[in-house]
This record gives structure tokens, C-alpha cells and sequence, in this order.
């Protein structure tokens, strides 16, 4: 029987993303981060899952969790993504998104850049004193993809000082999650259920396609997309055909908060609700 390890952590998370391994690399996937929210004080920790080389019988790691370091975040974390395998993209309460750059050599973690006004309401005054909240973050090196509650879309580039392109009103309902199809084509879901196509080669602010319930995309099969809604109802998506779902499956009671497809098994998916994970298989 598999065993599981459990680690007490004393924060919220909501988000653990596993770091990325190299192209061909024949490894076992190492090392994950995570992000807290709704603390007093937020942080960003790159963790392993075991003493590095130390193996089991069956092949896995021994030992417990080892948190590796952490660093403070301004504003909850909305969402995190690794660009590389140093780097790890934040997206803040604040409007702020933040790469850290992780030391292997020292286990520290230090900002290596930062957009402070990526997301923000117009009005008077700075906006950097009236930010919106950074809702989602995706990344496809060089390029880092990020969409606020207020409806903006920000393209950035790693090194560049500011957006390569902002869509402004991109969106009259709140964003939830962003994921690249391919490049340079990204897909939004809002609010209200719709999953809208942008292609960053179209020089107008309007979206190549709108269909119409979280987000994650098949490996391999670019076109293919996963939904989660706050009826339980898990969506799979064609992006190529149609506006409507090409599969409905009632998976939860509860709402769907987030889809992750696993590192391990291009087949597995990931879905969480409020209380619980579930592991559904695509074929």
C-alpha cells in the first residue's frame, strides 16, 4: 500500500506547483513550492519531498517533507507558476507580480524582477495605491501571461521592464485562470463560465474565439481543456470545434476550485473541491 506523508504547515495554501525538470531529464520530479493566503503574513517555500538520493524499497523517497526555504510576499498569492527551474512567477492581491529566483547553493530565495503596477483600477491618484488583484499567471519562457479581476491581460517578457502588450477591459467579469494553448494563443476563463481565446499576433484587443465552465490543458494535445465549475460539473473542452463542451461528468457535490494535471502521468488529472482531491483519468 502506498504511503502518504502529511506536514503541518500552520498556513493557508491553496497552490502547489511542482518545479520543472529539464528537457529529456530522466529524474524523478523533486521538488515542489507553494504559496500561502489570508495570513498575517504571506510566503513563497520551495519544498522536497525527501532526502535527496536516500530511496526505499520500492524507488521512493524517505523521510519527511523538507522545506528548503521561504521568503515574504507582499499581499496574499493568488497564484504561482515556475518559469524555469530557478525562477517562480507570483501573482499578488495587490496587482503586483513578483520572480524569485531560487540559490540551490545557499537554499535562499531573493526578487530577481518585479511589475509593482501590473494590476490596477483607474481612477485618481497612483495606481499603486488602488491595485486589483492579480487573479492568474502562466508562463511558456520568455513569455509570462497574467489577467486581473479588474479584466486586464498583461503580456510580459522575462528581463523586459515592462508589458510587451496590455488588453485592458479584456473582460467585464472577473478572470479566474489563464493557461497557454500554444504559442502565442492563451485561454481565459472568467467569472461567468467563459472561456475565451486570445492570439497575441492579432493586433486587435478582441478574442479570437468565446465558448460557453478552473483550467488546465492535455500535455501533448494543446487543444484539449479541462474545466471545473462551482456546480461539480467537470468540462472537457475542444477548442477546435464548436462553443460547447465535448464531455460532461458530474464529479463533485461541492464547487471545483482547481484542475492540475499530474507531472507523473500524462493521463492523470488532478481536481479539487473545498474538501477534498480526486484523481480522474483522461483517455
Amino acid at each position: 500500500m502506498e504511503e502518504i506523508y502529511v506536514k503541518f504547515v500552520s498556513q493557508k495554501i491553496s497552490k502547489t506547483r511542482w518545479r520543472p525538470l529539464p528537457p529529456g531529464s530522466l529524474q524523478t520530479v523533486e521538488t515542489f513550492a507553494t504559496e500561502s493566503w489570508d495570513n498575517e503574513e504571506s510566503y513563497v517555500s520551495p519544498w522536497s519531498i525527501g532526502d535527496f538520493g536516500n530511496l526505499d524499497s520500492d524507488g521512493g523517497f524517505e523521510g519527511d517533507h523538507q522545506l528548503l526555504c521561504d521568503i515574504r510576499h507582499h499581499g496574499d498569492v493568488m497564484d504561482l507558476q515556475f518559469f524555469d527551474q530557478e525562477r517562480i512567477v507570483t501573482a499578488s492581491s495587490t496587482g503586483c507580480v513578483t520572480v524569485f529566483l531560487h540559490h540551490p547553493n545557499n537554499q535562499t530565495l531573493s526578487v530577481n524582477q518585479q511589475w509593482t503596477t501590473a494590476h490596477y483600477h483607474p481612477g485618481p491618484g497612483s495606481p499603486s495605491h488602488s491595485g486589483a488583484p492579480c487573479a492568474g499567471v502562466v508562463c511558456n519562457n520568455p513569455e509570462i501571461v497574467t489577467v486581473g479581476e479588474h479584466g486586464r491581460i498583461n503580456l510580459f517578457k522575462a528581463d523586459h521592464k515592462e508589458a510587451v502588450r496590455t488588453i485592458d477591459n479584456a473582460d467585464s467579469s472577473t478572470f479566474h485562470a489563464v493557461t497557454f494553448l500554444q504559442t502565442p494563443e492563451i485561454l481565459t476563463v472568467n467569472s461567468i463560465g467563459q472561456l475565451k481565446t486570445w492570439n497575441f499576433r492579432q493586433q486587435g484587443n478582441e478574442p479570437s474565439h468565446i465558448l460557453s465552465l478552473t483550467s488546465d490543458r492535455v500535455p501533448l494535445h494543446c487543444h484539449v481543456v479541462a474545466t471545473g465549475g462551482q456546480d461539480g460539473i467537470l468540462s472537457i473542452w475542444d477548442v477546435r470545434q464548436g462553443t460547447m463542451p465535448v464531455s460532461l461528468l458530474k464529479a463533485h457535490e461541492a464547487e471545483m476550485r482547481e484542475g492540475i494535471l499530474s507531472p507523473f502521468l500524462v493521463s492523470l488529472r488532478f481536481v479539487k473541491d473545498q474538501m477534498a482531491v480526486d484523481v480522474w483519468y483522461y483517455f
